[in-house]
């Protein structure tokens, strides 16, 4: 089995010499055009590039992968950061093909919410349960696509404690003024998802230096934020054209906050009433007919 951190393309080109002749056909498509070689079935890549289906698997054991699925998984997680906004359009565009594309689309959430139940590690989703709600400070970041979870889980989280902050991503020395005081009492809570920012990163790592708790919401052990950790919250994402499928991890911030709020069930019912009567008061919400 090849090593998740191992540098695919550069194995590969090391390894172009040693290859058969047919081999070396599939090596060197696989390097001009590995975005695309990562979501082709054995027999279609091989048909591509002129070689049978049994050479494509014979490559990938070539390699030390356990068969082409294999292979191409690697490939995939290999690629996920590196795509251009273009180069994701052009490759959800050929695998939807001309498919109901509502139907494609939700069906394709369905699975990656799926698998993240199915692998998802229980201990750490626990763990991560105690130390938000053991926490003297709880710091959230994300940014890009992930900045809107981040806000999300920041608004019922400070509705349940005191001690919340949203890190601001606007600039690098921003986020730095943010966590300044982070300390092993506080809990920060990185997500991020393919191509991940590198401010999230530093910042991770400034708060593992710091002693905090690090909770990771991301979609790979492979990810660079996995590594500070001290609760790794995987969640299968994907691209849909440009947009990235966010709907895994937004279940597991979902999952996060009512597992927090059945542990504080009697504060958030203090702090809901007191709301309550303030939305009220101030005639927040429209009222329903039968309220007036």
């Amino acid at each position: 089995m090849v090593e998740k951190n191992t540098d695919l393309l550069r194995m590969i080109q090391q390894k172009l010499p040693t290859f058969s002749k047919g081999q070396r056909q599939i090596a060197s498509y696989m390097l001009e055009h590995y975005d695309k070689a990562a979501y082709m079935t054995a027999a279609k890549l091989g048909a591509l590039v002129g070689v049978s289906e049994s050479t494509v698997v014979r490559f990938a054991l070539e390699l030390g992968f356990e068969g082409y699925p294999d292979l191409q998984h690697s490939l995939q997680e290999l690629i996920r950061s590196k795509l251009t906004t273009l180069q994701r359009i052009e490759i959800t565009n050929d695998r939807i093909g001309d498919a109901d594309l509502l139907e494609k689309v939700l069906n394709q959430d369905i699975d990656k919410i799926k698998h993240t139940l199915d692998e998802i590690d229980r201990d750490s989703f626990n763990s991560a349960v105690d130390a938000l709600v053991d926490a003297r400070m709880i710091y959230i970041i994300g940014m890009r696509s992930s900045s809107s979870l981040a806000s999300f889980m920041y608004f019922y989280l400070n509705l349940i404690f005191p001690h919340v902050r949203l890190v601001r991503t606007t600039s690098g020395s921003e986020v730095f003024e943010q966590i300044l005081r982070i300390s092993k009492e506080d809990v920060m809570i990185g997500i991020s998802f393919p191509r991940y920012s590198k401010r999230i990163i530093n910042a991770l790592e400034y708060a593992k230096k710091q002693g905090a708790h690090v909770i990771t919401i991301t979609d790979s052990a492979a990810s660079p934020i996995a590594p500070m950790a001290d609760d790794l919250l995987l969640a299968k994402s994907d691209m849909a054209s440009f947009v990235d499928s966010l709907v895994a991890p937004l279940s597991i911030i979902n999952a996060l906050i009512v597992a927090i709020g059945k542990k504080k069930q009697y504060e958030i019912a203090d702090t809901f009433e007191k709301l309550e009567n303030i939305w009220d008061e101030y005639d927040v919400y429209e009222k329903s007919h039968d309220e007036d």
